[in-house]
């Protein structure tokens, strides 16, 4: 991903007024991070703790999408994978996140909802070796942590396309 300013990703989110895009606050440690190695630029909001943001590249420009956490958690005694990174961790660390539509729609209500890391910390977890191909060498390690970022850009692809249909 390529590096961004406050301004860009202000203006990268497509199913938000320009006064809730200029309220946002940006990650704490927005002027530390790794462009290099983020698919996805994904933050709680540290302000109002049940919104949140997902960042991304698409066709070489940044979109973003303004999320709603819901207001409940699963329980810790189960397990969840997010629909986004696919980690399988304790449901109570995956979260319901909706997203409003764009356009006619989004104003109307209507949004779209899927399970994702409670923390949306997706970009993270993509980068780890998975169990299944820890016993590999070093090459086939990087091929695997390539597939699962892989299958979260597209898995993101296809929310957004969600959210941005009208």
């Amino acid at each position: 991903m390529h590096a961004l300013t406050e301004a860009a990703i202000r203006r990268s989110l497509v199913n938000c007024s320009r006064s809730e895009a200029a309220a946002l606050a940006l990650p704490r440690d927005f002027a530390e991070l790794d462009w290099a190695s983020l698919d996805v630029l994904g933050w709680r909001d540290p302000k109002a703790e049940l919104r949140g943001y997902l960042v991304h590249e698409q066709d070489g420009e940044p979109i973003g999408i303004a999320l709603r956490a819901a207001d409940t958690k699963m329980s810790s005694r189960r397990s969840a994978m997010c629909l986004l990174c696919h980690s399988v961790q304790s449901a109570d660390a995956i979260s319901l996140f909706t997203a409003r539509r764009v356009g006619e729609a989004g104003r109307n209500g209507n949004t779209v909802g899927t399970y994702v890391c409670a923390d949306l910390d997706c970009a993270s977890r993509v980068r780890v070796v998975p169990p299944s191909a820890q016993h590999l060498d070093d090459e086939l390690q990087a091929l695997a942590v390539e597939e699962q970022a892989a299958g979260l850009r597209q898995r993101l692809r296809a929310f957004t396309a969600d959210v941005t249909r009208r």
